[in-house]
């Protein structure tokens, strides 16, 4: 098992990243200070059926008497009408300051499960248990909680730290293959904006990496979510450094809204967004042709899509785009990159972006 932490000051915590480690939940949750007793296991019902005995098991022998709460799976769980059945059960369950909210799924159900923590009570602790690829190396850090708007995807939401997060890349070998790919849009995009040598890493392993090979996997986690730690460690609330982590999201974002959410999954909808993100990278930051052609290459071996349907290229997409967190008046902050493993951040307008994608 490897472990570090994420330094936040109060808000600091371990992450703990390993092969077969969800029995030391329990265990592991006492050793970062979480108080036994009532508590939460929030998950969708695909994950229950495979993880939650486990999990709940090593809760009980560690004193959380956890109350599973089940959700739907997909995207259109995270809404305000299933956050208030969270808030019914939670209420039905009598936590208090003291429960726990142990998230054990994707990133779906980690955002809901999240804000959920946030706002009920005024706060009370969250433990991250990712079991996807794209919750294991993004979602599941940096204290992003939230659900979606029907216009918009993250539109309401709320910062708020885990007090741990448990990656068990043991889990990640029952997925579809859709939902494996997907997440490698996120691995990707770490490359692509802070780490070069990860793009030449990932083009070497990719064949071992779609095998699954656990070895592989756990150090791809670890070293993905290093990179996110020290991103959110220097700018927790996205005030710059963090922005970075956007690259390929303000389209992707605007693909999901548009195309109506569980169309495109999150990882495909990110990576046409960083084929796109690098389009606008060549044509306003001087981004090379051979980066630009690197990086759309292992997308596509990657098994993700590189192009938007045409049939979501309307109206609601430009409406979705327009809705961007990012938007300042009639521009954006777009995130491009000037070369594979360097990122910044330019203003521009949503006419030199939407007219870069014609």
């Amino acid at each position: 098992m490897r472990t570090f932490r994420v330094e936040l000051g109060r808000d600091a915590h371990p992450v703990h990243v390993g092969s077969g480690i969800l029995d030391r939940v329990g265990e592991l949750a006492r050793e970062a200070g979480l108080k036994p007793g009532r508590s939460a296991l929030i998950s969708d019902a695909n994950v229950t059926k495979l993880y939650a005995p486990r999990v709940s098991a090593s809760l009980k022998a560690s004193g959380f008497d956890a109350m599973l709460m089940e959700i739907p799976p997909g995207e259109a769980s995270k809404s305000l009408d299933m956050l208030a059945t969270l808030y019914d059960r939670m209420t039905e369950a009598e936590l208090d300051r003291q429960s726990v909210v142990f998230a054990l799924g994707g990133g779906v159900t980690g955002d809901l499960a999240a804000f959920a923590a946030a706002s009920y009570l005024r706060g009370i602790p969250l433990v991250q248990i990712p079991t996807t690829v794209v919750a294991q190396v993004d979602s599941a850090m940096g204290g992003k909680s939230g659900v979606n708007h029907r216009r918009a995807k993250n539109l309401i939401g709320a910062f708020y730290q885990p007090r741990m997060i448990l990656a068990d890349v043991e889990s990640l070998s029952t997925l579809p293959e859709r939902e494996f790919r997907e997440g490698f849009a996120e691995v990707i995009k770490y490359g692509a904006i802070m780490d070069a040598p990860m793009i030449a890493d990932l083009e070497r392993d990719l064949d071992a990496i779609l095998r699954r090979d656990l070895a592989i996997l756990e150090s791809i986690v670890e070293r993905s979510l290093r990179h996110k730690a020290h991103v959110v460690e220097n700018d927790e609330h996205e005030g710059g450094l963090r922005k970075i982590l956007n690259f390929g999201h303000t389209i992707g974002h605007a693909i999901e809204a548009s195309a109506g959410y569980g169309s495109y999954l999150h990882g495909e909808a990110v990576a046409i967004g960083m084929v796109s993100a690098c389009a606008i990278s060549r044509k306003f930051a001087g981004l090379p042709e051979t980066d630009e052609q690197r990086i759309v290459s292992l997308i596509a071996r990657a098994g993700l899509p590189t192009t938007m349907a045409s049939q979501w290229r309307g109206e609601e997409f430009m409406r979705a785009l327009r809705l961007d967190k990012k938007r300042l008046d009639k521009a954006i902050e777009f995130i491009v990159i000037d070369r594979i493993g360097h990122a910044m951040t330019r203003i521009m307008s949503f006419d030199d972006v939407i007219l870069t994608l014609s």
